[in-house]
């Protein structure tokens, strides 16, 4: 082959890589695109300081806002992460660290099981471990929906993240007499910290999109609550229940939650950038 004809299969590839990344890109763009044109009028000072209320409110024309859902989306995320990962990163540990042990391939086995679920699954079985335990929905029953949403994400991240930490880290720990679990804790781990944070993030942000767990646990709230023990409201599950309303202003405001919901996955991913980055300074200092 001339050098000619490799330049010209090289370019050749090189446009046809281009126009498939174009293919995933566009698509996204056009979405984000969509809903800030439609969403952007209903950004205002009553969507972010009132509640959305009764439907007699909307039949009235009344203002109307999202502030129990914004709020509610952040409480519900946060401890469903909070009881996510200690039993992700211990899961993902186990996984990596250990294989020898008897229950490491059964935890790999349930934690692939949970990744390739159904997130209403996960709703289901919170609902039968809490719901029906505790007498009706509640935001705990929601967070612990997204917790087992989390845990698989961040289990094989963790996994995946800790396998390829030097070998040699192991070794230089283990010849100083230290225990295998301190080694893990205090060398392996902190080394592959900027990873682990990574599927962290990207369990926490693909837990703050599911709707589907909630509307059968924490079931939702037309009001601002902060009770744990009660129907709370987030952001993904009051965009399904606005967009099959019959009212327009609530449609008006389903494509505003939406702008929120989008701006808190970007946020997400860029809080977690910034931390990661500063992580690996540290590490490189």
């Amino acid at each position: 082959m001339t050098l000619k004809a490799r330049y010209a299969r090289d370019a050749i590839i090189q446009v046809g890589v281009v126009l498939m990344t174009l293919v995933v890109v566009i698509p996204l763009l056009i979405i984000i695109f969509y809903v800030v044109m439609n969403g952007f009028t209903a950004l205002n000072l009553e969507f972010f300081t009132m509640e959305l209320g009764s439907p007699a409110r909307a039949m009235q024309g009344r203002p109307a806002g999202l502030r129990h859902s914004i709020i509610g989306t952040i409480v519900i995320d946060l401890v469903a992460l909070a009881m996510a990962l200690p039993f992700g990163l211990a899961t993902g540990i186990m996984m990596s660290e250990y294989p020898e042990h008897p229950f490491a391939p059964v935890a790999r086995l349930m934690v692939s099981t949970l990744n390739g679920m159904p997130a209403v699954l996960m709703g289901l079985l919170a609902y039968a471990l809490v719901v029906k335990n505790t007498g009706g929905f509640s935001a705990l029953a929601g967070s612990v929906a997204l917790a087992f949403v989390m845990i698989p994400i961040i289990s094989r991240t963790t996994e995946s993240v800790l396998m390829v930490t030097p070998w040699s880290l192991r070794e230089a720990g283990l010849s100083l007499g230290l225990a295998r679990w301190r080694v893990t804790v205090s060398l392996v781990l902190p080394a592959a910290r900027a990873g682990v944070v990574t599927g962290v993030l990207i369990a926490f942000a693909r837990a703050a999109g599911e709707a589907a767990p909630l509307l059968l646990t924490s079931f939702g709230n037309n009001y601002f609550s902060m009770d744990l023990r009660a129907p709370m409201d987030s952001l993904p599950q009051r965009l399904y229940s606005l967009a099959i309303s019959p009212y327009r202003q609530w449609h008006s405001m389903g494509w505003g939650g939406a702008i929120i919901l989008l701006l808190f996955v970007i946020v997400t991913f860029l809080v977690g950038r910034v931390v990661i980055s500063r992580m690996e300074k540290r590490m490189n200092a």
